[in-house]
């Protein structure tokens, strides 16, 4: 089984910020313990801690996208170009958001975490073919919608 801080450092790859997660999620635990039932504790822990990350990835993303419009960009690239590579940008972004949670999951696991299948199915708890399936999957929705990766 994957421990709580397992999970949450493969999920964000930076052990004090996975930490910080856990140490909340905890702190939530508690705080709601007459809420929570025994048996899903466990569930109670992964799930918070799950959103957690979640939110502070948005967050992120947020501050980036800020920092990205807000920046002066000198290039020797056509505006054109530029258009072009901006809107497969926000097509690939929106292609991946729209793919089914455990296909997006896997798909950005491998290609952004770097994980092996092998790695992935441990976290996921899944078989190795079950990732391969999901990757399979997720790799023909992204050529389908817009073309060869």
């Amino acid at each position: 089984a994957v421990t709580l801080h397992n999970f949450m450092y493969y999920k964000c790859g930076d052990r004090d910020l996975a930490e910080d997660f856990v140490q909340e999620a905890y702190v939530k635990l508690w705080k709601n313990c007459a809420k929570v039932l025994f048996e899903k504790a466990k569930s109670f822990l992964f799930t918070v801690a799950n959103n957690l990350f979640l939110n502070d990835y948005a967050h992120k993303k947020v501050v980036l996208r800020h920092q990205q419009d807000g920046a002066v960009h000198h290039t020797n690239e056509s505006p054109e170009f530029l258009l072009e590579q901006k809107e497969f940008r926000v097509k690939l972004e929106a292609t991946i958001a729209d793919l089914p949670e455990k296909q997006r999951e896997v798909f950005l696991l491998n290609r952004i975490d770097k994980k092996k299948y092998r790695e992935i199915a441990e976290l996921l708890d899944i078989s190795v073919k079950a990732v391969e399936k999901r990757m399979s999957l997720a790799l023909k929705t992204l050529r389908e919608q817009i073309g060869d990766i």
